[in-house]
Parts: C-alpha cells; sequence; structure tokens
C-alpha cells in the first residue's frame, strides 16, 4: 500500500520547490545586500580617487576610472600649506572629541542616573524639564551662549569648544531609560555591603554597563568630530580650528582646491572608520538597550 507523506496530502508544495524558493530568496538577499555595499562604497572610491588627482584630472571631460598618474604628493602639499594648519586643525579635533565624550559620558551618566534611581518627589517634573530641552531649536541659545562664552574669554580656547556642550538632554533621555532597565538586584547589594548611590554607580553599574556607555561614546565622538558651527564661530584663529573648519578654508569665493579638499577629507575621516569599525556591536546593543523599560 502507497503512503502518501502528510506534506502532499495537505497540499503543501514539494520540499525541492520550497528549497528552491529558499534559494531564491537567499540570492536576492545576497544581491539586494551586494548592490547597497556597491553604493555605499561609490562615495569612498570617489573620495580616494580624486584626493590622488590633479585638478585638471577632476574637472577634465574624459573620466578615468584612476588617474594615470597617482599624485602621493597631495598628502605632503596637504601637511605643508602654511594658510591652513591642517595638522593642528587634527590635533583639536581629536582633543576636543575625545575630552567633549567623555564630559558628556560623565555629566549625562550622572544625571540619567539620578533621575532613575534616586527618590525624589520633583525628578519627573526635572526630566520633563531636560526632554523639554530638547524642543528648543540650537539658534535661539547659540548667540547667548556666545555672549557667554566671549565674556569668559573662552574664544580660541579648548574651554571654550568644550564645555559649552558637555551637557545633552537627549543622551542624558537614554542613559535614564537604560538605567531604568538595570536590575535593582545588583544595586541593592552594593548597599548591603555600605556603598551609597555614587558607590554603587561607580563600583556596580559602570562596569556592567560598559556596552551602553561604548555606543554613547561613539555616537558621542563622531558628533563632536563632524561639529561645524560652534567651532567655527569659537576657533577664530587658525591655530584653535577643527578639521572641519580647515576643511571649509579649501573653497571660497576666489579659488576652489578641489584635491586639497578630497585628500584633506580622506584623511579627516579615517578616525571616524576607526571608531565605527571597532565599536558598531556595541553601538547596535547598547541603543537597543534604551527600550526595556520606559
Amino acid at each position: 500500500m502507497t503512503t502518501i507523506a502528510p506534506e502532499t496530502r495537505r497540499g503543501a508544495p514539494p520540499r525541492a520547490v520550497r528549497r528552491r524558493g529558499g534559494v531564491m530568496s537567499s540570492a536576492g538577499l545576497y544581491l539586494a545586500t551586494a548592490v547597497a555595499a556597491f553604493l555605499f562604497l561609490v562615495p569612498f572610491y570617489l573620495l580616494v580617487r580624486n584626493a590622488l588627482s590633479t585638478d585638471a584630472e577632476i574637472t577634465g571631460e574624459h573620466w578615468k576610472f584612476f588617474p594615470t598618474d597617482l599624485q602621493w604628493g597631495n598628502v605632503g602639499a596637504l601637511f605643508d600649506d602654511s594658510s591652513v594648519p591642517f595638522a593642528r586643525s587634527l590635533l583639536n579635533s581629536t582633543v576636543v572629541a575625545v575630552l567633549h565624550t567623555a564630559g558628556v559620558l560623565l555629566v549625562c551618566s550622572l544625571a540619567g542616573y539620578a533621575l532613575a534611581r534616586i527618590p525624589y518627589r520633583h525628578a519627573n517634573k526635572v526630566f520633563y524639564a531636560v526632554l523639554g530641552t530638547l524642543m528648543v531649536p540650537t539658534a535661539v541659545t547659540f548667540v547667548p551662549s556666545f555672549v557667554l562664552v566671549s565674556s569668559l574669554g573662552w574664544v580660541d580656547s579648548y574651554r571654550g569648544l568644550i564645555i559649552p556642550g558637555l551637557f545633552s538632554g537627549f543622551t542624558c533621555f537614554l542613559f535614564r531609560q537604560y538605567f531604568l532597565g538595570f536590575p535593582k538586584e545588583l544595586e541593592e547589594a552594593a548597599r548591603v555591603d555600605g556603598l551609597g548611590y555614587w558607590g554603587a554607580y561607580w563600583r556596580v553599574v559602570v562596569p556592567n554597563s560598559l556596552n551602553f556607555f561604548a555606543a554613547i561614546a561613539t555616537i558621542t565622538f563622531i558628533g563632536g568630530w563632524n561639529a561645524f558651527l560652534w567651532p567655527l564661530v569659537i576657533g577664530q584663529d587658525p591655530s584653535a580650528w577643527t578639521v572641519q573648519v580647515a576643511l571649509s578654508s579649501y573653497m571660497t569665493n576666489q579659488t576652489v582646491v578641489f584635491h586639497q579638499i578630497f585628500m584633506a577629507t580622506a584623511i579627516s575621516i579615517l578616525p571616524l572608520l576607526f571608531v565605527f569599525l571597532f565599536l558598531q556591536r556595541w553601538l547596535v546593543q547598547g541603543i537597543a538597550q534604551t527600550g526595556i523599560k520606559g
């Protein structure tokens, strides 16, 4: 007596058809990923290609995949240009981005932890006030911030570039959401051992939240490195320029030095690529953990 397979009796498609459909689906997924990767890499190819070309090759009528003679001398010419202190601007951006990131992590994590854990009858009001700062456009506070920094004598200094941006309402919100989902049992055990809020935060919460701190650090570092408007106003002297301000100086109303713009841009994104490639997994995990509790 012939036995009919259950999947055949139920009208299910044969295994070969389903396997073929799975292969087609996987092939389509790989194709879409390949196309997306190609589109993502095209700007980087153009950046490197133009950085190693002359201005005539960049603006010429006939396109070449790569220039016939790679202009490696563009690197030395970039750093030898006395009108734009590019090496100094890289150092300034590094100092500003690192100190800004460290300050934001300290200030906002403490604020978020206090709002999430310390019992205070006005805690929700303070939290809503912090959220209210997100509704205020940056243009509204820009002029008062500049007047304050100028009156303190912080123009053309690291203090003027870093200190006004140490608090972020959005980062504080992310830390509060994360700490609301942090296991209270660990903090209660710390208090049994005699630790207060500060001891529990520093010895228990922070060591067990390094993934989230790394994610916030990645976002903050990228934002600090890419900042342009505030450094442009505060860094009036070329010695105080950050890399973004230095990049803008290659394009004026009179001239546009194409190969220097592309070479400077290629060099300036290397720290961001390094930070993102080594911290991207913490970036995804950390942001996902902010929605544990509302």
